[in-house]
């Protein structure tokens, strides 16, 4: 595919590693960007609201989606189904902003072999399995059984980090703010193939 300057940034790591407050924090500080919103056949939380963290839709729908091959990518996660939408992710490439997509790893894998050669992929983490749990705990928003499953998914998330360009541990949270924003940055730079394909042919061209 070919796009004028956009460029892709994938996020992924447990619930609970501080993706979202990254991301707030560094949002004001990279330039033009898109936030590419899930969609999710879960139930919505209170406090959530349709377009803002999600685009809430039925099974059915997504379901008929899938069929219709509308989705970027798309897993089953914890018994419900999260995708990112083709249509968005291609106009906002096209208007050289930088994606920001907060996806599991089995997403990071279905860009990079969408969209490999613009991606640029973070895997953010706390320090340890029991600073998740606590993190999880704390934040007072799953019952027992769907903490469990979440440490259980991050378990087997851990072991694909080196699936990704980076890894940012998020222990203190300045510092792993002010690494996410230099690789956001650093992202925008990098180039398709097409645009370095266009740029040797263009370079070789003797007058």
């Amino acid at each position: 595919m070919s796009f004028v300057n956009g460029a892709v940034l994938v996020l992924s790591g447990p619930s609970g590693a501080g993706k979202s407050s990254l991301i707030n924090k560094i949002k004001n500080d990279i330039g033009e960007y898109y936030f590419s919103i899930s969609t999710t056949t879960r139930p919505m939380r209170e406090g959530e609201t349709d377009g803002v963290e999600y685009h809430f839709v039925s099974m059915e729908e997504f379901k008929k989606d899938m069929e219709n091959d509308f989705f970027l990518e798309h897993a089953l996660v914890h018994g419900n189904y999260y995708g990112t939408s083709i249509k968005p992710i291609r106009k906002a490439l096209e208007e050289g902003k930088l994606i920001l997509c907060d996806i599991d790893v089995q997403g990071n894998s279905a860009i990079n072999n969408r969209l490999g050669d613009i991606t640029t992929s973070v895997f953010i983490s706390p320090p340890s399995l029991s600073e998740l749990k606590s993190r999880l705990i704390n934040r007072a928003t799953d019952e027992k059984n769907v903490i469990d499953a979440r440490l259980k998914m991050a378990k087997r998330e851990i072991q694909r980090v080196s699936e990704y360009d980076f890894l940012i541990i998020n222990d203190d949270f300045v510092e792993a703010a002010d690494k996410l924003r230099q690789i956001a940055l650093t992202a925008r730079f990098k180039k398709s193939d097409d645009q370095i394909n266009t740029f040797i042919q263009s370079w070789e061209n003797l007058e």
